[in-house]
């Protein structure tokens, strides 16, 4: 084992309320003592896996290479989803099987996966509702103390990892991906975008493409490249989820090609 455990990087959907991230990481402190544990996101709406694949879309060019990301938004908790470990190109993930790091790996391709099965690695008589703290957060601080990710159980083929229904790529079509907590809808659409465009058509509506928030009056509707280089649609000062009535799945479509 080494000596210094290796950072963890944990998002959640627990909230800040109650105590659940407070003993997930008193749990992981009591298995690698002293390791460092960097909180991405805890207030993320329950069950959100759009919102969670994206958040973790946005963190993972950061992360430094060789951290391990704890990833808990787990809607199929207690049932026969299965939990994994994930080794991709630069960072290992704990996270159970369901589509959540789908966003993560396109940025961070995985190689491997394991099954977390092995007892060793997990807490006592396991709890059926709270698997961050039996199951995974355990895995994550024995992986930050240096076990090896096939120490864990059975390896799982990458091709059988479960992803969501989601795709990016460059347009001209593409639908509303999630909302952040400013109602900015993020879309499916990659920068760069192609040479013309002068609008971005989200539900049926034209909106105008702007470099930033001030080039269009408070109020006002704008389409912009955001800080993760997809497309977004918002309302300067305001909420464009609000103010025009967006949703998840909404289509969206670039315009002036």
């Amino acid at each position: 084992m080494q000596g210094t455990p290796r950072t963890v990087f944990f998002l959640s959907d627990f909230g800040v309320e109650d105590a659940y991230v407070g003993i997930v990481k008193a749990v992981m402190e009591g298995i690698a003592p002293g390791v460092r544990i960097v909180d991405l996101a805890h207030a993320l709406p329950p069950q959100d896996l759009r919102r969670a694949a994206y958040q973790l879309y946005e963190a993972v060019p950061y992360l430094p290479q060789g951290a391990v990301v704890l990833a808990v938004v787990d809607p199929g908790v207690g049932s026969s989803r299965r939990g994994l470990v994930v080794v991709g190109e630069r960072l290992v993930y704990v996270a159970p099987d369901n589509g959540l790091l789908t966003l993560a790996w396109l940025r961070d391709p995985p190689r491997r996966a394991y099954a977390l099965e092995n007892p060793a690695y997990r807490l006592p008589g396991v709890s059926a509702t709270f698997h961050g703290r039996d199951v995974f957060g355990p895995a994550a601080a024995h992986l930050a103390r240096g076990v090896p990710p096939e120490a864990f159980g059975a390896e799982v083929p990458v091709a059988a990892l479960q992803r969501l229904p989601v795709r990016l790529g460059r347009g001209p079509g593409g639908e509303v991906l999630t909302f952040d907590r400013f109602g900015n809808a993020i879309t499916t659409i990659q920068a760069p975008l192609p040479p013309g465009v002068r609008a971005v058509e989200v539900a049926g509506r034209p909106v105008p493409l702007a470099r930033y928030y001030a080039e269009v009056a408070p109020g006002a509707p704008l389409a912009l490249v955001g800080s993760s280089g997809l497309v977004e649609v918002s309302v300067r000062e305001g909420s464009a989820r609000e103010a025009l009535g967006l949703r998840e799945g909404d289509p969206v479509r670039l315009v002036g090609l």
